[in-house]
């Protein structure tokens, strides 16, 4: 079953970090991404630039219209994923109990099972 982990950031609450803190995110994210790629569970695992870089399109009448930032105006962004292949909806939960973020109040993760990809649909 796969699974996308994926991280709801704040900024507000990154910069309220002390380095300790940010330190040990980082680490945690490198450990976090090196144990599930040797039990190969992990797929992917990117990062996103800040939605201030992001683009919207939509299509009026025919035509793209492009705006400048995020869809929404909010404080939370999505700031990447983890891309897992696990047994269970269980499995995927007690991992992303050990995504760094999770342990950090103001900061999101959230589980949601892929439905389909690549055309075909995943049971």
């Amino acid at each position: 079953m796969k699974f996308l982990i994926s991280l709801h950031i704040n900024q507000s609450v990154l910069d309220a970090l002390t380095d300790e803190e940010k330190e040990a995110l980082g680490n945690g994210v490198t450990a976090f991404m090196e144990s599930t790629r040797k039990s190969g569970e992990l797929i992917a695992a990117q990062a996103l630039a800040d939605p201030s870089q992001a683009a919207v399109v939509s299509v009026r009448n025919g035509q793209p219209v492009v705006t400048d930032g995020p869809f929404l105006e909010s404080k939370e962004f999505l700031g990447g994923y983890y891309l897992l292949d696990v047994e269970s909806k269980e499995r995927a939960i007690e991992l992303a109990a050990q995504v760094p973020d999770a342990a950090i109040e103001g900061l999101g993760v959230e589980v949601r099972q892929i439905m389909f990809s690549e055309g075909q649909l995943d049971a």
